[in-house]
């Protein structure tokens, strides 16, 4: 940079002598004046300056290139010594890598070897402790297993004398049953079973009053159906009633389920048509017999004792509509029975319900009239109360103060003084 100032000094010179040189010519000129030995020395000035200028410019660039040799020699020492330093910091750091690894591996063996120790510890006190479990177990287990075999012997022996038992009254079971098949093969016995089945059903579900037993349900005639529940008729006084009767068809049902276990095809169609025919039977007799509009409902009830007789009649289509339609008979099992004497029951009771619904209302304006004179005399009372009330307040209040103020220049006995006083003395004291 001092070389560049050097030359634009030296540049800067020159023109200016020219410049002034240039100046000169012109007032000498225009003056007379001989210039040739001032422009001679100016030309040598000018060369000796570009001499010097050229010898300064030498010397700046040796000295700038001196200076530049000297700041790479400088910047390479220093990047030389950066180098070591850093390659010494570095081996420096690669020992205390080395140091502390070394250190952490020593350690991580001294864990090792104490956690190994401790393991082996466990693993043999484990050991012990299962083999002390095992031999507790095995003698719970000897004294377990030999009472529950003793138990279990003695259950068994129990239950032999008890299984020696049952086969004694099993033999007497069956020759139960064997007299119950001969009941059952009498027409008379199987009909009382079903009427008393049917007794029981309808005793449970209705009160007595709403039902009668053996009714002549059509005027004129003797037939007496064995069940009618007593229904609500157009008047107060009026009854009529719902006959109801039970049916046991059971020939035509074993014989049914004898032909099904025998898997024979014809003799399964000939047993299902002569149930339906023996159904369509007891049908017509019961509608005949105990069903006349109005004195009855325009329909009657057959009652088969049996659920899986029932089923059977709703497992052959038609069977069940044809009873209702063409003989206006209702057919029900036990569950339907139930079901059915229930529905009554509960219409039954609503009409109760709507018929006394006007004497509920009359009660209930008697007691809307009784709660208004209830009422007043409550009121009455509340103003004689609060009277009292306020007479004794007054008193408490009043009185009091009248007979402290005329009490307060008495003397005051203590509670020993006062006892002898007060209380009287008791006879033989």
């Amino acid at each position: 940079m001092g070389t560049t100032v050097l030359l634009f000094c030296a540049v800067a010179a020159s023109v200016l002598a020219c410049v002034l040189s240039l100046s000169i010519r012109n007032q000498m000129g225009q003056g007379g004046i001989d210039l040739s030995p001032f422009q001679s020395d100016m030309r040598d000035e000018f060369a000796r300056n570009r001499k010097e200028a050229s010898e300064t410019a030498q010397s700046q660039r040796e000295e700038l290139r001196n200076n530049l040799g000297a700041f790479e020699k400088r910047l390479d020492d220093n990047a030389k010594a950066q180098q070591d330093l850093l390659r010494e910091r570095f081996e420096d750091l690669l020992k205390q890598l080395h140091n502390q690894g070394k250190q952490s591996l020593d350690a991580v063996k001294d864990v090792r070897e104490t956690v190994e120790k401790q393991l082996k510890e466990i693993r043999d006190d484990n050991g012990k402790r299962l083999e002390e479990m095992r031999k507790t177990v095995d003698e719970k287990l000897q004294d377990t297993l030999e009472k529950r075999l003793g138990e279990s012997f003695k259950q068994v022996s129990e239950r032999l004398e008890l299984v020696h038992q049952g086969l004694g009254e099993m033999q007497t079971i069956a020759s139960g049953v064997g007299d119950l098949k001969k009941v059952l093969t009498n027409v008379k016995t199987k009909g009382i079973l079903g009427e008393y089945q049917l007794a029981n059903i309808i005793e449970q579900m209705l009160p007595r009053e709403q039902y009668e037993e053996n009714v002549a349900t059509r005027p004129g005639s003797n037939e007496r159906v064995e069940f009618a529940v007593r229904m609500p008729g157009n008047s107060a006084n009026e009854v009529v009633w719902l006959p109801i009767d039970s049916k046991f068809p059971l020939n035509g049902y074993e014989t049914l389920l004898a032909a099904r276990e025998s898997g024979d095809a014809s003799a399964i169609e000939a047993a299902e048509k002569a149930l339906t025919s023996t159904l369509e039977k007891f049908a017509k007799d019961i509608s005949t017999k105990y069903v006349e509009a109005p004195y009855t409902t325009d329909f009657g009830v057959m009652f088969l004792p049996i659920e899986s007789l029932y089923a059977e009649v709703l497992r052959h289509p038609g069977v069940f509509e044809t009873l209702q339609r063409k003989y206006r008979i209702t057919v029900t099992g036990p569950t339907t029975m139930s079901a059915l004497l229930n529905s009554l029951q509960m219409g039954f009771r609503t009409l109760a319900v709507t018929k006394r619904s006007s004497e509920v209302w009359k009660i209930l304006e008697e007691v809307k009239t009784e709660f208004g004179k209830f009422s007043t005399h409550l009121e009455k009372v509340d103003s004689n109360l609060a009277k009292a009330k306020k007479s004794l307040e007054e008193l408490r209040n009043t009185r009091t103060n009248v007979m402290q103020r005329k009490l307060r220049d008495v003397a005051t006995l203590d509670a020993g003084s006062s006892d002898p006083v007060l209380l009287p003395e008791e006879p033989g004291s």
